[in-house]
């Protein structure tokens, strides 16, 4: 039987989650400008004062949204089999992130576009992405038993794999004729090979 306490911390994090999805769908369709914390609560069908419950603002409700993806890509890795070469397992990440029906691709890159295009407004709350890129960085280390305090391996490996996922997405938002999937395994094709 759930706990009412359990119970009510489910419920927290739906709305949550609905807040920010709410946040990331309105900036795509009218730019983040001309969003506000009505317009979002009331696409969520909750009060501005419950927004505000949870967010500060509408850009720490869009990097929350975030923060989920770098979450799931943990998940993903922290299941690939142990004995899988740390870039086949990162590359399973990036492309299960992409397929996953839960994020959308035009969420993902929505995402991308306006932490990019608002790097002024969103300047005070960069410690939160930080902290999400922290947690890859951990989640690698730990599964390639190093120590991101001190060996580069980790943070390479993250940088790498989130600039492999970037540049195929830019690609394909360019209008590549190539889907975005293929760009990205090219991408780590090409990482495996090395630059030459």
């Amino acid at each position: 039987m759930t706990s009412p306490t359990g119970l009510r911390d489910r419920k927290k994090a739906a709305t949550r989650s609905a807040l920010a999805a709410a946040a990331v769908e309105l900036a795509r369709e009218r730019g983040l400008h001309e969003v506000t914390a009505e317009a979002i609560a009331a696409r969520a069908g909750v009060s501005t004062r419950t927004f505000h419950n949870y967010f500060a603002s509408k850009e720490e409700a869009l990097l929350h949204h975030l923060e989920g993806v770098v979450s799931e890509m943990i998940d993903v890795l922290r299941n690939r089999p142990v004995d899988e070469h740390i870039l086949d397992s990162l590359e399973a990440c990036a492309l299960a992130l992409l397929d996953d029906s839960a994020w959308s691709f035009e969420e993902i890159t929505a995402c991308m576009v306006f932490v990019e295009e608002n790097a002024v407004q969103l300047a005070r709350h960069i410690e939160a992405g930080r902290r999400s890129s922290q947690l890859l960085v951990d989640a690698i280390a730990e599964r390639t038993g190093t120590d991101p305090a001190t060996d580069l391996y980790p943070n390479l490996l993250h940088h790498v794999t989130t600039g492999a996922l970037k540049a195929a997405i830019e690609m394909h938002m360019a209008g590549a004729s190539a889907p975005v999937d293929e760009l990205l395994r090219e991408a780590f094709a090409r990482l495996r090979r090395g630059f030459g």
